[in-house]
């Protein structure tokens, strides 16, 4: 049976730095999990390709399909791992490519970062779409970022399901939602927690209460 992408989508983005390497990592998923995270995209872009098929199996064992798993850029390492499916960069392996590793019942999202690359992406057959950076954030501090008017411009443009990713946090992840997103991505307002489940929790309720 095809995964299927849930309505509101609280996708948690992992780190291994900041969990104290792959068990606290794997502990770490879990908690956010039962808190309300129903996407994990496993992005460990250092980790040989056994290695993150590897750790893709152990994340799907502790997951025990309460959230859905997706790799980020090795379709292979999905496949293998037992993922659900593949997170592909812009630039990067063509959704065709990867629709021959993986099959047609894999869910494929691709990253994109402008309305001219959603639209390719679409075109292309991707089943979702990672809409950034909206804020300024941890990881690209100083980079270009497209706020809540680059989101409701490409989510009234585009098909596609589209996650918004980019400093996103309690205080912000509503006005995402209500710019047409259907879903948040983070990293560290999950990892970055001392309480991860309750702040995967505050999250969820944040996104999951937004009138239509």
């Amino acid at each position: 049976m095809s995964p299927k992408l849930p309505a509101k989508i609280l996708c948690l983005v992992t780190d291994r730095s900041l969990t104290g390497g792959e068990d606290g990592l794997v502990i770490a998923v879990q908690r956010a999990v039962e808190g309300g995270v129903n996407m994990v995209q496993l992005r460990e872009k250092d980790l040989a390709h056994a290695d993150l098929t590897r750790l893709a199996r152990r994340l799907r064992v502790a997951i025990g399909g309460k959230a859905l798993i997706i790799v980020n850029g090795d379709a292979r390492a999905a496949l293998v791992g037992g993922a659900d499916g593949v997170q592909l960069p812009e630039g990067g392996q063509s959704v065709t490519e990867a629709r021959a590793i993986m099959g047609y019942d894999a869910l494929i999202g691709c990253s994109v970062h402008s309305l001219t690359g959603a639209l390719k992406a679409q075109r292309a057959g991707a089943d979702f779409l990672i809409l950034g950076t909206v804020f300024p954030s941890k990881t690209h501090p100083a980079g270009e970022t497209i706020g809540v008017d680059g989101v409701r411009i490409v989510t009234s443009a585009v098909r596609d399901p589209i996650i918004a990713i980019g400093g996103i946090a309690v205080q912000n992840a509503r006005d995402v939602i209500k710019a047409g997103a259907c879903g948040v991505a983070v990293i560290s307002a999950v990892l970055g927690a001392v309480d991860r489940q309750q702040a995967a929790k505050s999250l969820a309720h944040e996104i999951r209460t937004v009138n239509p």
